[in-house]
């Protein structure tokens, strides 16, 4: 016997999503998924055996979209594969799971100290008032917790974390973490800490709009470059008046060279200058230094030629 639904009783049926999705899952996903998703959620009420086909025809989405669709819900756990088929998890459970795990690896006395703590307790109620609107999932209560252990981090640099990554639009778990370890390598605990790398990171930014615009590019610059940048500024201590000198060095060039560059502003790190006016003396006395030759006689030619021959690297990119 063959049952089939009155098609009238879907005017009275609603279809409920757990909050936690909105929550944790909408603002990281495109478009295009979300509306697969909350698509095949609908059809799973019902246990209808739907095709891939059949969805890309419903949903007026290329059959493509639907498949990175369904793979991005299944790596991200809300969709579980059978042999036939799916199952849609159920994403309260997901999130009580991730709400029990983090217990796992804090002690009952940390919890209670983080719970006596009112100025900690504060600051995570700030975080989900000002960022989440005052219904921040359970999970992120144990991740701020942990984040709090793991990096030694003060009240204010915890909620600055949350502001600076509300600000990039990037208010997601992975990338809050990526940040949060980025500033623990870079030996920030405090406030102020904070605010002297903000200060570092401010320069650098500054002298890479300067090099860009010496420089005529109109990209911005790889990582790579960026590292280069941020080497010669903070662990080597050069401003830009330094660094234009060897951008100088560049004029003229037809493949333009960040590795060049750096050789050069290396070497003279190397050489323990610091001031534009060393760098400057050095350049002039690499100049006026004669060239080294030597003549090498060929026994199988009538020619003879010199060859030129450099003893010292350093001086053949000071010479360049």
């Amino acid at each position: 016997m063959k049952l089939e639904q009155n098609d009238s009783s879907l005017i009275f049926s609603t279809t409920s999503i757990p909050d936690v999705f909105f929550t944790e899952y909408l603002s990281q996903a495109n478009g295009d998924y979300i509306k697969v998703y909350l698509y095949i959620y609908f059809l799973s009420k019902y246990n209808k055996d739907v095709k891939i086909n059949d969805l890309s025809k419903k949903l007026e989405m290329p059959l493509k979209t639907i498949q990175d669709a369904i793979k991005y819900w299944e790596d991200d756990g809300l969709l579980i594969r059978k042999n036939q088929g799916f199952i849609v998890a159920n994403l309260q459970e997901i999130e009580l799971n991730k709400l029990y795990k983090p217990k796992i690896t804090i002690s009952a006395s940390d919890m209670q100290k983080v719970a006596e703590n009112k100025y900690r307790a504060k600051a995570i109620d700030t975080i989900n008032n000002e960022f989440f609107q005052g219904i921040m999932s359970p999970s992120w209560f144990g991740d701020i917790d942990l984040w709090f252990k793991k990096y030694a981090f003060d009240e204010e640099v915890m909620i600055a974390l949350f502001r600076y990554c509300f600000n990039k639009s990037a208010l997601h778990r992975s990338y809050v973490a990526t940040v949060a370890e980025a500033w623990y390598k870079n030996k920030i605990k405090t406030f102020n800490d904070l605010d002297l790398y903000f200060q570092k990171e401010e320069k650098v930014k500054t002298i890479e709009n300067s090099i860009k615009k010496k420089l005529r590019l109109s990209r911005n610059l790889s990582i790579y470059e960026e590292a280069y940048v941020e080497k010669w500024n903070i662990t080597y201590g050069y401003n830009m008046e330094i660094i234009d000198i060897a951008l100088k060095k560049t004029a003229g060039k037809f493949n333009l060279s960040f590795e060049y560059i750096d050789k050069l502003i290396s070497d003279w790190h190397e050489r323990g200058l610091k001031t534009p006016e060393e760098i400057n003396k050095h350049l002039e006395n690499q100049k006026s230094k004669p060239v080294q030759t030597k003549d090498n006689s060929n026994k199988n030619s009538s020619a003879n030629y010199s060859q030129r021959q450099y003893k010292d690297l350093n001086s053949l990119y000071s010479n360049i």
